[in-house]
This record gives structure tokens, C-alpha cells and sequence, in this order.
């Protein structure tokens, strides 16, 4: 590429792999060793846990980590992250052709690449796709992506029609993307499932009931979704038809939805279940053992805070004052012990800036601290502002599994012990929660946001004025001028300075009260290789992963 990449591809990945067999937990049946003479082949399945019911596997329309690492076992974009953090071909044949200007990606394609019923992929599944998330019909939360592209965001307005998005078949195996302006990481989006292909004839045949059901979804990928028990596990077979199978060693690949963090651990521990997230006192259980894996992650969490036509919260103090008076050190030491940080902005430790520096280095340390004094007078100041003489009753929104449940329990204590506000635990099912922020119909609500690429404006674009993932309404001028200036910018410094500037001013009117940075820790089976825990976009990829 011509120009300097905002997004190494060298991004650290966590692999699961090469554990010595035998060593640490003695429930380690899978490890056992394959080099004896005549010993039996392992049976190529796992057994995974997700914490949550993944939404509609709609490539359009998803927008959450436990959909994403399913999509991208079932799916095939053009590219996919190795174990190295590097860009291997999918559906590409090479990486793409970029002219001289960075506008125009020119990209052959595997003649090879076929979909699970046997039909081959094509360059305009991928247009078909892409304008499909683009139209305004389809709702997608993802569409401002496609803004990236030529006539984009006319489309996404309504003012142009998807057919004029810049994505063209050339020819059955050449695809062709016209972007606005130059953007350095787009190859490594290309790996994204929001540019993954969709096939028009099965969306159309489905309708509103496209990706709803095991039966209702079709993929490229390394793996097909044959059972899906809402609520309960979906099984996922390897995909004879994949272009790629040789190199596929898993058979089948069990997923269990547990919520509970106690039950989920119980299953791992009497081997129900080969993997499942960790959190809290339980680690202690585990330090030492091959089993214990830390997940490197880009992805923050905070409190939303609806600021349309909300007498508590269209005030910027009330908001500082809660977020203020909250022990973010206690929040991480005493409930979530995983290693996770309190957050001393928006953007999480590690995320790049664009311009050859970490972004929080070069922003510092903005969030205010933690203090009950200076909390209690911002609460009284803003409260004097919106005219409230008490803070009416509200209801703050969370997750229901267990770790989600403590977090909720401990921020309503802090808000009562430090300031005396009193507030309604409303813990929801996953995808309850999900759809009651996307109708913005909440007072607060306790979210993460995991990095969908390596650059500050996977955090930042969110809040802008007519950002579709505006949850909160928050309506600052400056703030989405100075995004839209980053986006349009190629100067790496002086795109890096509108994003610092964005930031800042989030944080001086907090929509969104940062809470920690999250580090994830997770049990994996001894005896599991290759099966990666990326940083970013998803939460595992099992293509090269199988049990030794």
C-alpha cells in the first residue's frame, strides 16, 4: 500500500496451542498424548461456551462479539487473521490491487470458493452485500461503514440508491470497491464481517425470518450451522464444500449458551464443557494451570446515559457527578479480579493513534478521578442547573449473567453510599438489553464496546450526532465536526490531533461515563491447539484449531 497503514496486521493474538500434556489441572483427558505408537486419533470436536444467545446471524444486521465469532465460523470474508495477527486469504485469491490515489481496491477472487449447498461464491455476492447494509430499508447499525464507500452516505441517507454504492463485479471472480478517500487499514476491514458476502436468493426467500433459524442460514466458511436451540447450544459441522477443508481439522464444534459464570465453570470442570470465560475469585482456582488464558482485548466498558428528553441526565454535571463517584479501582480489584484497568478515558490502553503512537499516551490520563467530595458538588450544581430539588428514581440497565449482576450491584452501591442516589437494578437477557439501547429506550445502561479495527475512531465514530450507534442522543457539534475532520484528514498528525480533540470533549460532557478497560480471561482445554482468541472483531476463530 501506498500510504502509511493506520492498523498493523501484527496485532497480538492470543493462540491456544503446544500445552505439554499432563501438566498443571488434572482434568486433562484432551491433552493426552498423540506421539505413542499406535495410540487412537482424537476425535476432532470441542466443546465451546458462549455467555449469551447471539442475535440474528444477519451479516447486515449484527453488531455484537457472540454473533460475530459464530458468523465468521460459518462465513468467509476475503481475508482472515492467522494466529500471527496476519491477513491469510479467504475468498481473495492475493491482496487487493490499490491505484496510486488509495481510492479504487481491486480484488480476485478464489474460483474455487463455493457455499455450503455446493453453488459458487461470487463478486457480486459481495456488492449484493455491501449495498444490502448500505440501503436504509435494511436498518443495519453497521451501515456507516459503507459511508466509507462512493455514494455511501448519500445512500445511507436515502438520497442515492444502493446500486450506486462503489462496490462493482467486474467479472464473476473480480471485485472492485471504490472508497471516498484513502484509508490505510481498509484491507485489514476487508477481514470484518460487515464486508463478508450474502447470498441475495436465500435472504430473499426468508424474508424477515432470513438468519433466524439454523435452517435459514447459509455460509462459505470453514464450518455450517446444522442445530440451533434458541437459548440453549447450536452445533456447528465441518463444511466438506469449503475451498479450504484440507486444512480444517475440526469435525464439529458443540456451543453451549450458559450465562450463569458458576455453571459454566462447573461444566468445563466436570469437561462438559472445553471452553468458557472466568472471572472473578475464580481465577485464584486456576493460576498456574495450563488451562487459564489471557485474552488480549481492545474493548471498554461504560454507562450510557440517555440524554434526549431526560430531566436527570440531559445535564453534563449529574452525569459527571455519577461517573465520578465511582470507585472504578475498587470496581476492578474487588468484583471483576481479571485483570482489567480502570479507564482513565474512552479509548482502551493499546489502541494506535494513526500516527506511530499509542492514542492514550498521546491523550493522557482525562477521565476524573474518583471523589466523593467533588462528585457530591458537581451532583448539587446540576441538579440547581435542571431544576431538581432530588433525583427521580431511574433505572440502570445491565447485562443478566452472573459477573454482569455484580458490576450493576456494585455501581447502584456507590451511587447510594457516595452521593445518596437511588436507582433501580434492571438487569436484562442479552439480547433484551441489545434492543433496548438500539430503541433508546433507557435512562442508563452498562455496555462494552470491543475494537472492530486497531484505531481510535472504532470508539469515537459511535457518538457522532447521526451515528446510527448514538444510543445516548448525544448531540455535540464539535465533537462530530472534529470525527468528520479525522475522517476526511490524510495528515496521520493531524488526524491524531482530531481525534485527541474529539475525545476530550466526550469526556468534559460525558454521554458515556467510561468505567474500565477489560482484560478477559478464559479456561481453554489442555490439548486444544490453534484455537485463537483475537484482540478484536471476534471472540475465537476455530478454523485452524484441533485437539491433539
Amino acid at each position: 500500500m501506498k500510504q502509511k497503514k493506520l492498523l498493523s496486521t501484527a496485532v497480538a493474538v492470543t493462540l491456544v496451542g503446544s500445552v505439554v500434556a499432563g501438566c498443571g489441572s488434572n482434568n486433562n483427558d484432551a491433552a493426552e498424548s498423540t506421539s505413542t505408537p499406535g495410540a487412537a486419533a482424537k476425535v476432532q470436536e470441542i466443546k465451546l461456551n458462549l455467555s449469551a444467545e447471539p442475535e440474528a446471524l444477519d451479516l447486515s444486521k449484527s453488531t455484537t462479539v457472540v454473533a460475530a465469532s459464530v458468523l465468521n465460523a460459518i462465513t468467509d470474508g476475503l481475508y482472515r487473521v492467522d494466529k500471527e495477527g496476519k491477513l491469510q486469504m479467504g475468498v481473495a485469491k492475493d491482496l487487493p490491487k490499490i491505484s496510486e490515489d488509495g481510492l479504487t481496491y481491486t480484488i480476485d477472487l478464489n474460483p474455487d470458493a463455493k457455499w455450503s449447498d455446493g453453488k459458487a461464491v461470487t463478486a457480486q455476492d459481495f456488492v449484493y452485500s455491501l449495498q444490502r447494509t448500505a440501503n436504509p430499508e435494511t436498518k443495519a447499525q453497521y451501515s456507516f461503514l459503507m459511508e466509507w464507500l462512493e455514494n455511501g452516505s448519500e445512500i445511507v441517507a436515502g438520497t442515492a440508491t444502493p446500486d450506486q454504492l462503489g462496490a462493482k463485479a467486474l467479472s464473476d471472480t473480480q471485485l472492485e470497491i471504490k472508497l471516498v478517500s484513502p484509508k490505510g487499514f481498509f484491507t485489514e476491514m476487508l477481514a470484518f464481517p460487515t464486508f463478508f458476502p450474502q447470498r441475495e436468493d436465500i435472504v430473499s426467500q426468508y424474508g424477515n425470518k432470513f438468519a433466524a433459524d439454523a435452517d435459514k442460514v447459509i455460509g462459505n466458511g470453514p464450518f455450517k450451522l446444522t442445530t440451533w436451540n434458541h437459548e440453549q447450544n447450536l452445533t456447528l459441522e465441518k463444511n466438506e464444500s469449503y475451498w479450504d477443508a484440507a486444512n480444517v481439522k475440526l469435525n464439529k464444534i458443540n456451543i453451549s449458551i450458559v450465562k450463569d459464570a458458576g455453571t459454566a465453570l462447573n461444566l468445563y470442570e466436570t469437561k462438559e464443557l472445553d471452553y468458557t470465560s472466568i472471572s472473578g475469585d475464580n481465577i485464584a482456582l486456576y493460576k498456574d494451570k495450563p488451562d487459564l488464558v489471557t485474552k488480549p482485548e481492545l474493548t471498554n466498558s461504560y454507562i450510557q446515559y440517555q440524554t434526549k428528553d431526560n430531566p436527570v441526565f440531559s445535564n453534563a454535571k449529574i452525569r459527571q457527578a455519577l461517573n465520578m463517584a465511582i470507585d472504578k479501582q475498587g470496581l476492578v480489584d474487588v468484583v471483576l479480579k481479571n485483570g482489567s484497568v480502570p479507564a482513565t478515558g474512552l479509548v482502551p490502553n493499546g489502541t494506535k493513534d494513526g500516527n506511530g503512537e499509542e492514542f492514550r499516551k498521546v491523550v493522557g490520563d482525562i477521565l476524573p478521578a474518583y471523589d466523593v467530595a467533588k462528585a457530591k458538588a458537581l451532583l448539587e450544581e446540576g441538579m440547581k442547573e435542571a431544576g431538581l430539588t432530588s433525583i427521580p428514581k431511574f433505572k440502570l440497565t445491565s447485562d443478566d449473567t452472573s459477573a454482569a449482576k455484580k458490576s450493576l450491584e456494585y455501581v447502584l452501591s456507590q451511587w447510594k453510599t457516595n452521593l445518596g442516589v437511588e436507582a433501580e437494578a434492571e438487569p436484562l437477557p442479552f439480547a433484551a438489553r441489545v434492543e433496548k439501547m438500539k430503541s433508546r429506550n433507557f435512562d442508563a445502561v452498562i455496555a462494552l464496546w470491543g475494537a472492530d479495527y486497531n484505531d481510535p475512531m472504532t470508539f469515537l465514530d459511535l457518538w457522532m450526532k447521526d451515528s446510527s450507534m448514538n444510543y445516548p442522543n448525544y448531540d455535540s457539534e464539535a465533537y462530530t465536526n472534529n470525527v468528520k475532520a479525522a475522517q476526511k484528514e490524510l495528515d496521520p498528525a493531524k488526524r491524531s490531533q482530531l481525534l485527541v480533540d474529539a475525545e476530550k470533549q466526550l469526556i468534559e460532557d460525558l454521554p458515556v461515563g467510561p468505567l474500565y478497560f477489560r482484560s478477559a480471561k478464559f479456561l481453554i482445554r489442555p490439548g486444544i491447539e490453534n484455537l485463537i482468541l483475537a484482540p478484536s472483531g471476534f471472540e475465537w476463530d476455530a478454523k485452524w484449531a484441533e485437539v491433539k
